[in-house]
């Protein structure tokens, strides 16, 4: 029930967020990256992917995948959650290239806000080129501020089966560094590490995990928003 309360809210500002959506259906949905159909596809409701931790099953992670229509076009927003519920981030894609053009966080103080976005590329536009994504946001305290960077390259192909569907899937390596600034110590904390992400085509992101595979999320299923609401009511 719990969960049932951030998605009711989350509902209602998306609701808001689309009240002008008759102003903008001039803009296309179709994307001009090469690559567009390996990532989320554009639905005109919200679609829930439910990922479980192969290596703990009680471990979750919900995401939802959304389609908003503005000033600016057309976007596809990713909500992450974590297993309780707790809204962890937004990612908002442009769909013209699927470059990113906002980043939500929510920061120590369990508060929303807006990071600064200096690089922003996470699905690349040809995969021959390593894309760069890197933005900042507060920390545990005033005094913090998180600096995260990820590099992604394109590692080949491969095939994921999902509800016994082979899909053709891009394979991506992930370098990723977490640097914490502390601005009235004037210290830095750095730590590092890699992680394989697979996007599928027709789907989306489908799976990632750790080199050792310690944490290995696998997508399970695919849910629409009727179906979610009527879950988390049981």
């Amino acid at each position: 029930m719990k969960f049932l309360g951030y998605l009711v809210f989350s509902l209602l500002l998306f609701s808001c967020g689309n009240s002008s959506q008759d102003e903008n259906t001039k803009y296309s949905d179709v994307s001009l990256n090469p690559n567009a159909a390996f990532f989320y596809p554009l639905s005109d409701s919200a679609r829930f992917y439910v990922y479980r931790n192969l290596k703990n099953g009680l471990d979750e992670e919900f995401h939802r995948v959304y389609k908003v229509q503005d000033s600016q076009g057309s976007h596809i927003v990713v909500e992450r959650y974590a297993s309780d519920g707790r809204i962890l981030e937004a990612l908002n894609y442009n769909v013209d290239s699927l470059d990113l053009m906002d980043h939500m966080v929510v920061n120590g103080k369990k508060e929303k806000e807006q990071a600064i976005l200096y690089k922003n590329r996470l699905f690349p536009f040809d995969l021959s080129q390593e894309v760069f994504f890197a933005s900042k946001f507060r920390g545990l305290n005033d005094s913090t501020v998180i600096l995260k960077e990820i590099v992604r390259k394109y590692n080949g192909k491969t095939t994921i089966e999902f509800e016994k569907k082979k899909l053709e899937t891009l394979v991506f390596k992930d370098y990723v560094r977490l640097t914490n600034i502390d601005i009235y110590q004037r210290k830095e904390e750095e730590r590092t590490g890699e992680e394989t992400v697979y996007f599928s085509k027709g789907i989306g992101l489908t799976e990632w995990h750790s080199p050792s595979k310690s944490v290995h999320f696998k997508l399970e299923k695919i849910l629409s928003q009727k179906q979610w609401v009527q879950l988390m009511q049981k």
